[in-house]
């Protein structure tokens, strides 16, 4: 395969130009890139995320709308900002990713694991694509595993792929208590360097992608409203247009809504907050 070029101010560089630094951290944990092994697994995820440059980009770009919420809520439960790129290898920041484990949202939790933390999953809407629900239930999973595998945090990300009793049972059978030199599942082994990878490329994408914090797509403004459907059932078109916006816009901003209509019930939905008069509810416009 021949690499493809990266040009930068009317020079040739390729991707060889771009190098693994001596030491990193995760998490506040040292990687131990001075093993063989643990260097080539984490150089093999930052090139190739560097390789497809259109992919990378989007990527980088979409951090932007998807990391201020987990950026919050990890700060507000005391635990690594490092974890909110996780988001990338889990789901590429996609809401409505869905795996052939039935896995779902930013997050990708299986249903089990939803329901232990409480997303609610049935035909009309899944809460594990919501990303603020999901965040808080990943939040709360990863505390768990943190304190499951004793504040190893590799081991704990491992776990959070595989289960925590599948890494436990690899560890005892192997006989050995590090993540770097376990012998698993290959999703599981790519895992992790996979995420570190991610943090060394997106967290500084001026320096591998050309791109500065203003070309980041921003959160788009919006407030929450209470949505009451009275008949048996109401489309959601109909009440994109009484809040001032399209079907497409408002099922972008609520994905766990599975449908293109809501039974009869109450709703909290995501709308474009309230610019009149380019952007003013039905209800508020002069008739």
């Amino acid at each position: 395969m021949i690499l493809p070029e990266i040009k930068r101010e009317g020079e040739r560089y390729f991707l060889s130009s771009f190098k693994l630094p001596d030491k990193l951290t995760f998490a506040g944990q040292p990687i131990p890139l001075d093993n063989w092994q643990v260097r080539e697994r984490i150089e093999y995820e930052f090139y190739q995320f560097l390789e497809d440059q259109g992919e990378s980009i989007i990527l980088a770009k979409r951090t932007g709308r998807c990391f201020p919420p987990a950026e919050k809520q990890l700060a507000d439960a005391g635990l690594p900002d490092d974890l909110k790129y996780m988001l990338l290898v889990e789901s590429k920041c996609v809401a409505a990713a869905y795996s052939k484990a039935k896995a779902s949202g930013p997050w990708q939790f299986i249903p089990s694991t939803g329901r232990r933390y409480r997303l609610k999953s049935d035909a009309v809407r899944d809460d594990r694509r919501n990303l603020e629900m999901s965040t808080e239930a990943a939040v709360k999973y990863l505390r768990y595993l943190k304190d499951f595998e004793q504040n190893d945090w590799f081991m704990a990300m491992a776990s959070y792929n595989a289960g925590e009793e599948r890494v436990r049972r690899l560890l005892k059978d192997q006989n050995i208590t590090d993540y770097w030199k376990m012998h698993g599942p290959r999703e599981t082994m790519r895992y992790v360097p996979r995420i570190i990878a991610a943090k060394e490329i997106y967290s500084q994408p001026e320096k591998y992608l050309g791109l500065s914090k203003k070309d980041l797509y921003m959160p788009m403004e919006t407030e929450t409203v209470t949505v009451n459907v009275k008949d048996s059932k109401r489309a959601l078109a109909s009440i994109a247009e009484e809040f001032g916006t399209y079907f497409l816009e408002l099922k972008m901003l609520n994905p766990e809504f599975k449908k293109d209509v809501l039974p009869r019930g109450t709703y909290q939905m995501k709308v474009p907050r309230q610019t009149c008069p380019s952007r003013c509810f039905k209800q508020d416009k002069t008739p």
